[in-house]
């Protein structure tokens, strides 16, 4: 089945995501290890990384997914920043080994104008360097793009070049449905949505999928936007979304909210109810 889940807030520490997954309902989790605008090191003290084990092992809440800082750009002309991108991977994949969560959901970052074909090597060479100096059983999990402003993987033949070019097991992929409507795939439509991931199984595979960022969009088709709508209220809409779930591709995965929130405060249990509802009405529910 799909799992409804979220981004969950860490406050307190990365042991504080379990009570607020259950409060909200979520069935599967991402959160962060340290603040998305900050390098540091997502080492976490020993006994916390046993608990996290411990709590995870008991907890009907799964699979949980690290999602890497917004500073990271593996496509940078900057020596320094991509020393600093490469570190900050290795640093959150290495504590996702140590708690057993699943993998690192990033992006990749932007070309600022070069092009793909003049970060490519660079790209794929970063990415081979954070998998042999970080635990075998931790996925790196790239994320597509809204595709403004340089930003790489809003094509699903950037992601699949790049994942034949590393040739690696452990690179998958997150879809964000917001990003690809944004970039031009109309997920929202039944006609769109097969057109998309026709092309996603030839240029990547659908099994190099274990996660999807469940969010509306607030700007049209194709606007190249990185803005997100709460479930229903955006031009991908409800109808959009029971498609989504149906379809073969996202069979058994997490949908994870990064959504407003209908306070404002980000993803929330009406969120995810929604989400759940829409999941019964596809007859996909357990």
């Amino acid at each position: 089945m799909v799992r409804c889940g979220a981004h969950v807030k860490t406050a307190g520490g990365p042991l504080t995501c379990f009570e607020r997954a259950m409060d909200m309902g979520a069935e599967a989790m991402q959160i962060f290890l340290t603040p998305p605008q900050q390098w540091r090191s997502s080492r976490v003290e020993p006994e916390v990384a046993a608990e996290f084990r411990s709590r995870l092992k008991d907890s009907p809440v799964r699979p949980v997914f690290v999602h890497g800082v917004y500073l990271i750009n593996l496509a940078t002309s900057d020596s320094t920043m991509l020393l600093r991108s490469t570190s900050n991977l290795k640093s959150a994949m290495r504590t996702c080994g140590e708690m057993d969560i699943q993998g690192v959901i990033f992006h990749l970052g932007s070309h600022k104008g070069m092009g793909l074909d003049a970060v490519f090597e660079q790209i794929c060479h970063a990415v081979t360097e954070v998998l042999k100096e970080t635990p075998e059983q931790v996925q790196l999990i790239l994320e597509n793009s809204a595709g403004s402003g340089g930003n790489i993987g809003g094509q699903w033949a950037d992601l699949g070049r790049i994942i034949r070019e590393v040739g690696s097991d452990r690179v998958r992929v997150c879809l964000d449905t917001q990003h690809a409507y944004a970039e031009g795939y109309d997920l929202a439509t039944a006609e769109g949505l097969e057109r998309a991931m026709e092309e996603f199984q030839r240029e990547v595979g659908w099994d190099r999928l274990v996660a999807v960022h469940a969010n509306d969009s607030k700007v049209e088709l194709g606007k190249e936007r990185d803005r997100h709508e709460n479930i229903g209220e955006g031009f991908i809409g409800r109808e959009g979304f029971a498609r989504i779930m149906a379809h073969p591709a996202f069979r058994g995965l997490p949908f994870l909210l990064e959504v407003p929130g209908f306070d404002n405060e980000g993803p929330d249990k009406r969120n995810v109810d929604i989400l759940k509802e829409i999941r019964a009405q596809t007859g996909a529910d357990p």
